[in-house]
């Protein structure tokens, strides 16, 4: 009884020696790697509250409801740490976010016509090939203020701001993402001179939802 007990012992110890030798000369299953260049095209929608109030602080400022489509390129680097991605992108936009107020047929219009973001993002990637991260920068835009409608003039000027987010994003091959990524973005206030006694305090904060495609290299 005491030999067939060693026996058995002898054997089990064997097989499970020869059990761990195997898994740890088995090949693993090599990860998505994040780091490298990408390039990618991007499409969305923009909206937001933009506002029109005299530039001396005085009585009758305007808000005006304000969206639109928009589309354009991003380009960027990931590094990747363990599970953590860090990176950096620039994207440019071509915009069509507007806001108009109607007086019973003459209007005047507020709009960003185009726009860009210079950002960092930091991400987490809680499974293969899946990334979530937060991302904000510097952001830039051209604003619009047309009161042709009203009998005047249109202005227009470049205004520096920032913005801040977050997204998900999935490779489904080696070389091909997909992301989807929420941004608010606020260039700031800009008088413009109207002609008048009295100029314009232009604000044009406003929200985009975008998807994403990325080619990484």
């Amino acid at each position: 009884m005491k030999q067939l007990l060693l026996a058995t012992v002898l054997v089990l110890a064997s097989g499970t020696a020869y059990a761990a030798d195997a898994l740890q000369e088995a090949p693993v299953a090599a990860s998505y790697d994040w780091t490298g260049a990408y390039i990618g095209v991007n499409a969305g929608g923009g909206f937001g509250t933009f506002s029109l109030d005299p530039s001396n602080g005085g009585p009758g400022g305007f808000d005006l409801s304000a969206s639109g489509f928009l589309g354009g390129i991003q380009a960027g680097y990931n590094w990747q740490v363990g599970q953590f991605v860090y990176g950096v992108e620039a994207d440019f936009q071509g915009s069509d976010v507007k806001g108009e107020l109607s007086f019973g047929g003459p209007s005047l219009e507020t709009k960003v016509d185009w726009f860009g973001t210079v950002r960092a993002r930091i991400g987490y990637t809680p499974v293969d090939r899946f990334l979530v991260y937060g991302t904000g920068g510097l952001a830039y835009g051209h604003e619009k203020l047309d009161i042709s409608g009203l009998g005047g003039p249109s202005f227009s000027k470049t205004r520096v701001g920032w913005t801040v987010g977050a997204g998900a994003e999935y490779a489904f091959t080696d070389k091909w993402s997909l992301k989807s990524e929420y941004l608010y973005t606020d260039l700031g206030k800009e008088t413009f001179d109207t002609g008048g006694p009295v100029g314009a305090d232009v604000k044009v904060p406003f929200h985009t939802v975008r998807v994403g495609l990325n080619y990484k290299f």
